[in-house]
C-alpha cells in the first residue's frame, strides 16, 4: 500500500486548508465539496489502476492543526507527499520551501518523493504566481508540477496523484535492489572470513 500525505503551507489559514482537502475529494470522488470542516483529519483508502497494475493507497489529509511532534509522525508515515499551494496567493507558493526542507530533515538520509501542485486554476484573473513560476520551482525540488483546480476539474488531477504513487513504487524497487545487494554482500563477506580461518 503506497502512503501518501497532502502537506500544505505550513502556517496556513482555514481556506488554504479547505482546497488541500477539496483537492483530495475530487480526486477521490471527482466531485467538488462546498462545504467540507478543515480542522478535521482524514486518512483515505483507495484502490487504482495504473499502467495496468492495481494500486492500493492511503491518503493522511491532516487537519492543519497538528503540533510539531504530530507533524514529524505524519512525515515519517508518507512514503510520498503531496505540496500544495494556491496560485492567487503568493505567500502560500513561498512556504513551500520551508516545507521542503522540514520533510528533508525528517526523512534523512532517504530523499523525499513528492509532486508540487499549484491550485485553483480556475481563478487565472486573480494570479499572483505564474506558471513558470511554479515549473522553475519543481525543477529545483526535481518533482513532477501540476497545476489545476480541485473547483472545476481542470487540469489533470488524478495523473498528479498516480504519478506520485508511480514515483513512490519506483523509489521502492530501487530501495529493495540495493537491499538485496547489500545482504548479498555481508553473505560474501561472511563466507570469505570462514573460508580465510579455514585455511590458515
Amino acid at each position: 500500500m503506497e502512503k501518501l500525505f497532502t502537506i500544505k503551507n505550513a502556517g496556513t489559514n482555514r481556506t488554504a486548508r479547505f482546497q488541500v482537502a477539496t483537492l483530495v475529494v475530487r480526486f477521490l470522488t471527482k466531485r467538488f465539496i462546498w462545504e467540507y470542516d478543515p480542522t478535521l483529519e482524514s486518512t483515505y483508502r483507495h484502490q487504482a489502476t495504473i499502467d495496468d497494475e492495481v494500486v492500493s493507497m492511503e491518503i493522511l489529509d491532516t487537519a492543519g492543526q497538528e503540533d510539531a511532534i504530530q507533524k514529524e509522525g505524519h512525515v515519517r508515515w508518507g512514503e510520498g507527499f503531496v505540496l500544495v499551494y494556491d496560485i492567487t496567493d503568493r505567500g502560500s507558493f513561498e512556504e513551500v520551501l520551508p516545507l521542503k526542507n522540514l520533510l528533508d530533515e525528517v526523512k534523512k538520509p532517504k530523499n523525499v518523493t513528492l509532486i508540487l501542485v499549484g491550485n485553483k486554476a480556475d481563478l487565472d484573473h486573480s494570479r499572483q504566481v505564474s506558471t513558470e513560476e511554479g515549473e522553475k520551482l519543481a525543477t529545483e525540488l526535481a518533482c513532477a508540477f501540476y497545476e489545476c483546480s480541485a473547483c472545476t476539474g481542470e487540469g489533470n488531477i488524478m495523473e498528479a496523484f498516480y504519478e506520485l504513487c508511480r514515483e513512490v513504487r519506483r523509489r521502492k524497487m530501487v530501495q529493495g535492489k540495493t537491499r538485496r545487494r547489500s545482504s548479498t554482500t555481508h553473505v560474501k563477506q561472511a563466507i570469505n572470513k570462514m573460508l580465510t580461518k579455514i585455511s590458515s
